[in-house]
């Protein structure tokens, strides 16, 4: 009888983390829209374009929540790396990654995880605060993760020179569109969980 139970336990916990085929049409489109997002940007100098993909990331993770967001963005991710141009600029290759910008999209996997938590806390407040907080902390991290990898790989430029130009032209940039993100994200996640 016990075994009987325990089987039938195992088998449902299972079933709720298999992948549904809605939910994997979903992980690909979500993916695709990121590689669209990715081509709208502006070269600059030093090498690190300015780019809205954080939107992207952010809107992948409110949307999705954490478990698809991390698959949507490893797919993307993974595209790039076996060299499909889905990077900015029509970039692809495992050069991309292992290059100045690359460290800003490994900390997208962190930072879409943080997007897409949805806090149960018991406190609607305390819920609202968390959505916003918790996006916001993986914006700061992949900027970090970003931050290290360009100043380790470029010649001219120290850690405290990297932060100190991304402080001015990319973070505030970043968070803005992070909470938009968010703001969009939720109404739609909404409605898809609604279908």
């Amino acid at each position: 009888m016990n075994t009987a139970k325990t089987f039938q336990t195992k088998t449902s916990s299972a079933a709720k983390h298999r992948i549904s085929t809605k939910e994997l049409v979903l992980t690909g489109m979500f993916a695709a829209v990121l590689a669209v997002i990715s081509q709208i940007s502006i070269p600059l100098p030093t090498g690190v374009p300015i780019t809205i993909q954080i939107f992207g990331v952010a809107l992948i993770g409110t949307v999705l929540g954490w478990r698809l967001g991390f698959l949507a963005t490893l797919i993307y991710i993974l595209l790039g790396a076996v060299g499909l141009p889905v990077f900015s600029n029509f970039r692809g290759g495992l050069q991309s990654l292992l290059g100045l910008t690359g460290g800003y999209i490994w900390g997208w996997l962190i930072m879409v995880v943080l997007c897409g938590i949805r806090p149960k806390t018991g406190s609607k407040l305390l819920n609202t605060i968390l959505m916003f907080l918790l996006p916001v902390l993986g914006t700061l991290i992949d900027e970090t993760i970003g931050g290290l990898q360009w100043a380790a790989l470029s010649g001219d430029m120290s850690v405290l020179g990297v932060f100190s130009y991304s402080i001015v032209a990319f973070v505030p940039k970043d968070i803005i569109l992070t909470v938009i993100a968010v703001i969009t994200g939720t109404p739609i996640r909404k409605a898809v969980l609604r279908q």
